[in-house]
């Protein structure tokens, strides 16, 4: 199979071939040439690093390898929830909020940030939630940084199923529950709101 480009994004382009999908950080002509490529080299590394751990956890592509600016990575052929998440039957879709909570309260009990935490980044295969997407990953200890994260996929559901978002993120947190700091926080969700709602209002 030649290669397919399936993606372009701000930092990168997703390449798919056979089933392995290529994440190539491509240059950046307005930045100094050393030091774009050694954001690239670090941001590589980076997050192949953060997708090893996390795939002990919890459902994510398996890096294969590894060079400079590119990280291959099985090709997950799935359902990508943004698209079909508000199609299955109500039950079904109650079950795959609440398998989202928990594989988000595993992460977080090992301070891992997913950093972009929404539908666009998951998809549903064999009856499991994989994660994709850790280009803005990082490590943190950090409650606001985790309440930051659950509030990113909240906003996204709102946003993108707007007809449903109440129950799909009560299941949620349902399934985050799992995480014994889950009190901290949720109340620390509660003070990001807040402060996202005053800001709304300037």
């Amino acid at each position: 199979m030649k290669e397919e480009i399936i993606g372009r994004g701000a930092e990168a382009i997703l390449i798919r071939k056979d089933n392995i999908l290529i994440k190539r950080r491509i240059k950046k002509g307005y930045r100094h040439e050393i030091l774009d490529t050694n954001l690239r080299k670090s941001r590589t590394k980076h997050e192949a690093r953060i997708l090893d751990r996390t795939g002990s956890l919890i459902s994510v592509p398996e890096v294969k390898k590894v060079t400079e600016f590119e990280i291959d990575m099985d090709f997950i052929q799935g359902k990508k929830l943004s698209d079909y998440l508000d199609t299955f039957p109500k039950k079904k879709a109650l079950n795959v909020c609440y398998e989202i909570g928990r594989s988000t309260a595993k992460i977080h009990e090992n301070n891992i940030i997913h950093g972009d935490l929404t539908t666009s980044n998951m998809i549903w295969r064999n009856n499991q939630v994989y994660f994709i997407d850790f280009g803005l990953g990082f490590h943190s200890a950090r409650i606001e940084d985790k309440a930051v994260d659950l509030h990113l996929l909240r906003e996204a559901l709102e946003s993108k199923h707007f007809k449903s978002w109440q129950n799909y993120f009560k299941e949620v947190i349902k399934g985050y529950k799992l995480y014994k700091q889950h009190d901290a926080v949720l109340k620390q969700l509660e003070k990001v709101e807040l402060r996202g709602r005053y800001k709304g209002k300037k």
